[in-house]
């Protein structure tokens, strides 16, 4: 049912207007008793939302897409995607819906949408629910990777729904309110193209460009260049979460977006021990999305949107596809800027040539050790101040450790500089888990201590040793789930 809100709320219908084949209308189940878990003030601000009102009854329903704002039309939203590397032709929003598009206080477009919501149409036997647990994890994940700059849907709030979720156990419910600069993914490309309709991919690809990619409409080949604008930001978003360790753990192509923004945060993690193999889902037994293959992983996803775009670029087939293979080499910024932020990283210039030899030796040196990858640099400030023992102390050959820092030093680090870039506080997996056990057992404080340490993560607080501190010896294999 739609009812107006006490308080003005305009939700666009653009992507249901626009894609009409790609978005089934449909509408969130009312929770039997929905209370207001966790909500993201900062962010309720930045989207003009006022909060007083989020936390009554009517925001409360707003917040379960009970109450939709006039004018707005909630859809289920279809997709494509390789899965693990096999393709399905109609996954879609199982149990997700965008409630529409909300203009922020900057003018920038913004998706609301629900994960949680109950059953749609695409819910493939699923039950459409979610556990308190997993929604937690998403709202603490994406915020951690908004407070360390990297691109990130955000999560408005966390609500529970008052509804038991039977999983391995049952658990108690909750949905989660995220936010994105839109939910266009690889797989909604892939989706388009497999229906045969040239027009509804022209169309998709549009609706991409005029929300993603607005320079492209402008240039020659506008396709072309939207690729080139996906790749570019996708090279980009890939290098951040390889400079602070984070695992995805599902890079699938129905997660990756054309925004180039981070999604879908399931079972996902911070890496503690360097190792280019380590894996946390349960669900990833080969280790295709282990830490040291997602550039590789990001790269064959791309392949595949490019896929699509081909009947988009022109007539002559063998063209189009030396044009793609042509604006892949876009996919090169990565190594660029991975290697950046490495340099940055060490505090050193990265006109500085004699420093990627360093990297190359220093990085199977961790790897050896069993080096925290996090605490590692911060460590290694300390080194460049003169006090290198908490670094050195890390390895099992203090005296090789000993030879690369004295060529490190000579080329004249800045602690201050690598405090700036190398986070203190991360979601450390333990503490994570902690939060999450507290709040499925109705306990927020533990939660909103992780909260607060995170959304800070480079300056460091006394009290908050903890959060700087790896997991302890007994916390075991760690591995996580993706909450369906």
């Amino acid at each position: 049912m739609s009812v107006t809100p006490d308080i003005t709320i305009t939700l666009q219908d653009r992507f249901a207007r626009e894609l009409p084949e790609m978005a089934v209308p449909w509408q969130a189940e009312v929770p039997p008793e929905a209370r207001l878990l966790v909500l993201n003030e900062p962010l309720a601000d930045a989207l003009g939302l006022d909060t007083t009102w989020l936390t009554s009854p009517d925001g409360l329903r707003f917040l379960a897409g009970n109450l939709v704002p006039t004018g707005a039309a909630p859809v289920a939203q279809a997709y494509a995607g390789h899965q693990f590397g096999g393709y399905v032709p109609r996954l879609g929003d199982g149990r997700a819906l965008l409630l529409g598009e909300l203009t922020d206080a900057d003018g920038r477009l913004r998706d609301i949408h629900l994960k949680g919501s109950g059953r749609t149409p695409f819910a493939r036997g699923g039950d459409g629910l979610a556990a308190v647990g997993p929604m937690v994890r998403e709202y603490v994940i994406s915020e951690a990777m908004h407070a360390l700059g990297i691109p990130t849907t955000r999560s408005l709030a966390v609500v529970a729904t008052g509804r038991p979720v039977a999983r391995e156990t049952m658990l108690p419910g909750a949905l989660l309110v995220r936010v994105a600069s839109s939910h266009l993914r690889v797989g909604s490309f892939q989706y388009a193209a497999a229906t045969g309709d040239l027009d509804l991919l022209r169309r998709l690809a549009d609706h991409a460009i005029a929300r993603h990619h607005p320079d492209a409409a402008s240039a020659e080949n506008r396709y072309l260049a939207l690729f080139e604008g996906v790749v570019a930001a996708q090279a980009s978003l890939v290098a951040r979460w390889m400079l602070v360790g984070f695992i995805h753990g599902v890079m699938n192509t129905d997660n990756m977006t054309i925004s180039g923004e981070s999604i879908d945060y399931g079972p996902c993690a911070f890496m503690e021990a360097y190792d280019p193999d380590t894996v946390f889902s349960s669900i990833d037994a080969w280790g295709r999305y282990a830490y040291g293959n997602q550039p590789t992983i990001a790269a064959w996803n791309l392949a595949r949107f490019a896929e699509t775009l081909l009947p988009l670029l022109g007539d002559d087939v063998n063209e189009s596809i030396a044009l793609i293979e042509h604006a892949f080499d876009g996919f090169h910024a990565y190594h660029s800027a991975w290697l950046s932020g490495m340099h940055a990283k060490l505090g050193v210039a990265t006109d500085v040539d004699t420093v990627v030899p360093l990297i190359d030796e220093l990085l199977p040196m961790l790897q050896e050790s069993h080096v925290d990858f996090t605490s590692f640099f911060r460590h290694l400030a300390g080194a460049a101040r003169g006090n290198d023992e908490a670094a050195r102390g890390q390895f099992v050959d203090p005296a090789r450790f000993d030879d690369w820092a004295r060529r490190w030093r000579a080329l004249g680090p800045d602690p201050e500089a690598m405090d700036r870039v190398n986070p203190l506080y991360i979601p450390r997996n333990h503490l994570v888990e902690e939060a999450l056990t507290a709040a499925t057992a109705g306990d927020l404080e533990p939660l909103h201590r992780l909260l607060d340490a995170i959304g800070d993560p480079y300056t460091e607080r006394p009290g908050l040793e903890r959060y700087a501190s790896p997991a302890p010896v007994d916390f075991g294999v760690y591995r996580t789930f993706c909450g369906t």
